[in-house]
């Protein structure tokens, strides 16, 4: 059952309502260490719900013969923040158990990065229950490439429900977070046929790119690079100032720039941080219920890792 109009705000008054709280600390906890740890906390919840839905299967750990979402290529080893998620459920179910859902706690997580980076607060309605599969092969067909072109990106967000505008709102998540250079490393060196590199990449920006990435760095072992180098541990409109300047990491991101269907977007929400903060707040809770279990499907998981 996938029902997003069961879900509320202040589910758990009554029957945990530390829960909220409890999940702030730890994230809050957390990002004092290493801030690095919210943005991974918000790719996470991204990568959960565009993968069989918002259901925490992007939480399970792989069993004997069959490996979990973890183990894709797309999430390993580059998905970070498990721990936060199993310290504030740790904590949780000491208080109430199997009362509060992972879903939930990952959906509350992602918006405590998202405020503890200085973006806007919102509140997060609640009411997921946790789904009881996770297939290691299906990230692949379901999460958007970095590769991928605005037109791409248009088609694969509508699977899900969300719009053109609510696409290039939540790319705006690129304002923090860090990338491999095998990621991006075709756009610096052998491009294609006729440019070394690619000629949307403002040059200056490729040579300081190419300092960090040389030719010969591959695959996990690569350096990691901001996606935003103007203010990589604050969510902000700065990602699409980058775009404007030519300065987007992944060619996914520099792609709204050059895409017709996008580049008015692009440019407006340059100029207005403000307003894209509040969008994004608000795509970020549309996209939290994606295809969620409610009711009596799925179950409330004991551990985030295991399905009872």
């Amino acid at each position: 059952m996938a029902d997003s109009a069961a879900l509320k705000v202040g589910y758990y008054g009554s029957t945990c309502p530390s829960a909220e709280t409890i999940v702030k600390n730890a994230v809050n906890r957390a990002v004092c260490e290493n801030p690095g740890v919210a943005a991974g906390l918000i790719r996470m919840h991204f990568h959960d719900c565009f993968v069989r839905g918002c259901d925490a299967s992007v939480l399970l750990d792989s069993t004997p013969g069959r490996p979990s979402e973890k183990e894709n290529v797309a999430n390993n080893p580059s998905l970070r923040g498990f721990d936060v998620i199993d310290d504030a459920k740790a904590q949780i179910e000491a208080q109430c158990p199997q009362t509060v859902s992972c879903a939930d706690i990952l959906a509350f997580a992602a918006r405590d990065g998202v405020t503890a980076l200085g973006g806007a607060d919102y509140s997060v309605p609640a009411g997921r229950r946790d789904g009881p599969v996770s297939l290691g092969d299906e990230p692949s067909r379901h999460l958007p490439s970095p590769f991928f072109n605005a037109t791409q990106l248009r088609d694969s967000f509508a699977l899900k429900g969300l719009t053109l505008a609510e696409m290039v709102t939540l790319s705006g998540a690129h304002s923090v977070g860090l990338s491999h250079c095998s990621s991006f490393s075709t756009r610096l060196y052998s491009f294609n046929a006729t440019h070394p590199q690619d000629p949307s990449m403002d040059p200056d920006f490729a040579r300081e790119l190419k300092k960090k990435c040389p030719d010969s760095t591959r695959g996990n072992d690569a350096p990691l690079v901001p996606l935003d180098g103007l203010t990589p541990n604050r969510l902000d409109n700065k990602y699409y100032v980058g775009l404007k300047n030519g300065r987007g990491v992944l060619s996914s991101d520099q792609s709204l720039m050059s895409s017709s269907l996008t580049a008015k977007m692009v440019r407006n929400k340059a100029r207005r941080g403000e307003a894209w903060g509040k969008k994004f707040a608000e795509a970020m809770v549309k996209m939290g219920s994606i295809d969620v279990l409610t009711g009596s499907s799925g179950e409330i998981r004991k551990n985030c890792r295991f399905v009872n």
